[in-house]
C-alpha cells in the first residue's frame, strides 16, 4: 500500500472519530480590509498556477496528497484532538477529572498549522470533504474555549494540575515555557487563512475571542500581565488579524509585544529579550524565535511607519548574511538552545539548521524585499528555499528532518513524525503558500522573483495582467515568458546573485573557480543589451538595465503574444568560505544554479565522502540521475519522468588517499532517501 493510500485511510478514520466525538459536544462579518502597508505588494498565491509536473508542482501535489493528510492523521493518533475534547469535558464537570496534560505545551498549534496549510489548498483546489473535515475539527476547538475566550488546553483540561510548563496561573510562565501566546499566533494565522478560503467565520471567531482575551489581560496597564511572548509569532499574526478585521487594537498589541521586549522581568538572549528590539544588532538565541520576531518587526514597521524597527532588522540581517548563514541558507548553528552561534561559528556535522528556522528565514527575507524591493533578499530566500528548507521534507512529502546538518556519519535519518512536531506541521502550512512568493508588484512594476513554470493572472494599476512562464529551472537557466494580454508595465526580472558572481550578499562565501557566467534577454527573438543601453524590440524602444536593485527592468508597451526569453548560464561552481569560518577552512563546496550539492556514501562506494579530497581544477560533469526512491512508496524517480522528478547529478574528480576517484554528488535537498550512509557538503581540498 502506498503512503498516499495509507494517509487517505487514516484521514477517513480520523474523520469518523471526530464526527462521533462532535456528536456529543454542544457548539455554543469582518470589517473593511486595511492596506498591507509594504511598499511592494506580493501577488497572491491564488493568482499563480504552478504546472503540476514541474519541480515545485510535484512538491505542491505531495503536500496536498501526503503531507497534510499525514499531519491530520498524526494529530489524531497523538491525542492532539483529544486534548480539546478533554478540555471541554473538564469545563462541564463539577470536579477535577484529573486528565494528565501530556506532550508539549504547544501541541495545539500542530492542529492550527495543518488547518492553515489545508486552507491554502482549499483556495486553489476546492474539496468539500476536506472542508467538512476541518469543520469537524473546529467543533472540537470551539468547544474547548473558555467563556472569556481563553483557549489553551494544557491548562483548561486540568486547571488544578496543568502542564508543568504552563505555570499556576495564566501568563505566569509565558516568557519561559507556557507558549500561550505562541498558541494564539498559530491559531490566528490558521483562522485568517481558513476564513479567506471558505468565507466561514467558525475559526475566525474563535481566534478573535482569544485575541480579545489577550488584549484585555496582557499589557502595561494596571491589572494586566506585563509579559511578552516567550516564543514569538503572535506579533505577525496579530498584524494579520488587524489587516483582516480593521481592528487597530490587534496592531497595538503586536507593537506592545515588541516595544516591551527587554523591559520585562525576563531578559535572556535565548528569547531575544536581552535588550530592547530596536537596540539589537546581532542574531542571537533560539533561531526560530528570532526569525519570527524579525518578521513581526517588519510587519509592525510597515503598518506603523516606525523606522527604528526597520533599522534594527537591517543590522541583524546584515549580521546573519555576513557571519551566521550556512551555504544551504540554513540558520541556527547549535543544538543547545536550537540557537545562533557566535559570529563565523558554523559547524557542519553538528549544525542544527532547523526546518522551522529555514521557514522563518524565508519569512524575514520576503518581508525585507517587500520593504526595499531589492533582489539580494530574494537571493538569500531562494538559497534557503531550494536547499535548507525543502531538505526538511522527503520528495514524497511523508518523511522529515528536524535539524538539517551539512555533514553526517550516517546516523541522521528522515523520520515519519516527531513528538515535537513543529517542523512537519510547519512544512504543511508553508509549501501550499509557495506560489505567493513568485511575483510582486508596485505601481506599474511587475517583479519576477522566482522562476518556475506557471501562469499568472493579476491586476496591475487597475488592469488585468496575464502572463505565462515556461522553464525547467532549477535544472537549466532558460525561461520563456508570454504575454496573454496587452499591458503597459515594467517587467522586472531578478538576476540571481549566483549568475552575477555573488554567492551570498556580504561575502561570507565566494566562488573559487574564476568562472564568469553570462545571461541575456530576448524580446520577440531580438537580443536586448543588458548593460543599460537602449534597445529596440518590435513596437517602440526600451531600456534593459540591471539596476542597483538587482533587477533587469524591461519597460515597454507590451502586446498580446509578446515573448521574452531569459537565459542564465548554469554551470557547476566551486565555493569557498571566509577563512574565519573554521569548520570550512581547506574545504570546497559545489553548487549549480540555486542548488547546493552533497556527496552521499551510497553513490560513492569504496571511499568515505567525509575524507575524500576534491581536485580543485578538475572539470565537473553534469548528467541525469536515476534511482532515488520516493520515500515510503518503493517507487523510484527516473530521469525521464518529467521536469518535476528529474534530478541532475554532478561528477567531479577527487582522490581517495592517492587513488583518483570520480565523486558523484546529488542536490542537498535530496539526500537520505536511500537509507543510512555518510553525507558531506564541504569537501576537503586536495
Amino acid at each position: 500500500m502506498t503512503l498516499h493510500k495509507r494517509c487517505t485511510l487514516l484521514l477517513k478514520r480520523a474523520k469518523g472519530l471526530l464526527l462521533m466525538l462532535t456528536a456529543i459536544l454542544l457548539l455554543n462579518g469582518c470589517k473593511n480590509e486595511v492596506r498591507q502597508g509594504y511598499p511592494v505588494t506580493p501577488v497572491s498565491f491564488t493568482e499563480v498556477k504552478v504546472a503540476p509536473d514541474s519541480f515545485w508542482g510535484q512538491r505542491l501535489e505531495a503536500s496536498r496528497k501526503v503531507t497534510i493528510p499525514l499531519a491530520f492523521s498524526k494529530c489524531e493518533e497523538s491525542g492532539r484532538y483529544l486534548n480539546f475534547v478533554q478540555a471541554r469535558r473538564q469545563m462541564e464537570a463539577t470536579e477535577n477529572l484529573g486528565f494528565p496534560p501530556s506532550g508539549f505545551s504547544f501541541d495545539d498549534t500542530d492542529v492550527y498549522k495543518t488547518i492553515e496549510g489545508a486552507s491554502y489548498v482549499l483556495q486553489v483546489s476546492p474539496d468539500p470533504e476536506l472542508e467538512a473535515y476541518i469543520d469537524s475539527i473546529l467543533v472540537l476547538v470551539a468547544a474547548a474555549q473558555e467563556p472569556d475566550g481563553y483557549l489553551y488546553t494544557p491548562r483548561t483540561m486540568n486547571p488544578e494540575h496543568p502542564h508543568e510548563w504552563a505555570g499556576e496561573s495564566r501568563w505566569s510562565k509565558e516568557e519561559v515555557l507556557s507558549h500561550e501566546l505562541y498558541n494564539l499566533g498559530h491559531m490566528v494565522e490558521g483562522a485568517v487563512a481558513h476564513y479567506q478560503a471558505t468565507g466561514k467565520r467558525n475559526f475566525l471567531d474563535i481566534a478573535i475571542r482569544y485575541a480579545d482575551c489577550v488584549v484585555r489581560e496582557v499589557g502595561a496597564a494596571a491589572g494586566q500581565a506585563c509579559v511578552v511572548p516567550g516564543h514569538q509569532i503572535a506579533e505577525m499574526a496579530l498584524c494579520r488579524l488587524y489587516l483582516a478585521t480593521g481592528e487597530k487594537k490587534y496592531l497595538d498589541e503586536a507593537k506592545f509585544f515588541l516595544d516591551y521586549r527587554g523591559k520585562t522581568t525576563i531578559r535572556d538572549a535565548y528569547s531575544q529579550s536581552h535588550k530592547p528590539v530596536t537596540e539589537q544588532d546581532e542574531a542571537v538565541g533560539h533561531a526560530v524565535r528570532a526569525a519570527y520576531m524579525y518578521a513581526g518587526m517588519a510587519d509592525v514597521a510597515a503598518l506603523t511607519g516606525d523606522p527604528s524597527y526597520i533599522e534594527a532588522i537591517e543590522r541583524i540581517w546584515d549580521n546573519i548574511v555576513r557571519c551566521k548563514l550556512y551555504l544551504t541558507g540554513g540558520i541556527g548553528a547549535t543544538k543547545e538552545g536550537e540557537a545562533f552561534g557566535e559570529n563565523y561559528y558554523l559547524p557542519n556535522a553538528t549544525s542544527y539548521c532547523e526546518t522551522c528556522a529555514a521557514i522563518g528565514h524565508v519569512y524575514v527575507n520576503h518581508r525585507m524585499f517587500l520593504l526595499h524591493g531589492r533582489s539580494r533578499y530574494y537571493d538569500v530566500l531562494e538559497r534557503t528555499l531550494y536547499n535548507g528548507l525543502i531538505s526538511g521534507v522527503s520528495l514524497d512529502g511523508g518523511a522529515f528532518f528536524y535539524p538539517n546538518p551539512l555533514e553526517s556519519d550516517g546516523s541522521h535519518l528522515r523520520q515519519p513524525w516527531f513528538g515535537c512536531a513543529c517542523c512537519p506541521s510547519n512544512i504543511s502550512r508553508f509549501i501550499p503558500s509557495l506560489p505567493g512568493y513568485v511575483y510582486a508588484k508596485q505601481g506599474d512594476n511587475l517583479y519576477v522573483n522566482l522562476y518556475m513554470p506557471c501562469t499568472l493572472t493579476t491586476m496591475l494599476n487597475g488592469k488585468t495582467i496575464s502572463l505565462s512562464q515556461q522553464t525547467r529551472y532549477p535544472w537549466d537557466g532558460d525561461i520563456v515568458f508570454r504575454l496573454d494580454e496587452a499591458a503597459e508595465m515594467t517587467l522586472k526580472l531578478r538576476i540571481p546573485g549566483w549568475v552575477r558572481g555573488e554567492v551570498t550578499p556580504g561575502g561570507l562565501y565566494q566562488y573559487a573557480d574564476g568562472k564568469q557566467l553570462d545571461y541575456w534577454v530576448e524580446i520577440n527573438g531580438e537580443r536586448i543589451p543588458a548593460s543599460g543601453a537602449a534597445g529596440t524590440a518590435g513596437a517602440g524602444s526600451l531600456t534593459a538595465a540591471v539596476g542597483e536593485d538587482g533587477y533587469l527592468s524591461l519597460d515597454r508597451k507590451w502586446q498580446k503574444g509578446d515573448e521574452v526569453r531569459l537565459h542564465f548560464d548554469m554551470e557547476p561552481r566551486l565555493v569557498q568560505a571566509d577563512e574565519r569560518v573554521e569548520a570550512d577552512r581547506g574545504r570546497l563546496a559545489i553548487e549549480r544554479g540555486p542548488l547546493v550539492y552533497c556527496a552521499e556514501e551510497i553513490d560513492n562506494p569504496g571511499c568515505s565522502v567525509r575524507s575524500v579530497r576534491l581536485a580543485e581544477n578538475a572539470p565537473i560533469g553534469v548528467e541525469p540521475f536515476k534511482g532515488i526512491p520516493l520515500c515510503g512508496t518503493g517507487d523510484a524517480l527516473k530521469a525521464d519522468e518529467g521536469d518535476g522528478t528529474q534530478i541532475l547529478m554532478l561528477k567531479a574528480q577527487a582522490y581517495n588517499g592517492r587513488k583518483p576517484v570520480t565523486l558523484s554528488l546529488i542536490p542537498y535537498y535530496a539526500w537520505n532517501h536511500r537509507g543510512k550512509g555518510e553525507m558531506n557538503v564541504w569537501l576537503l581540498k586536495r
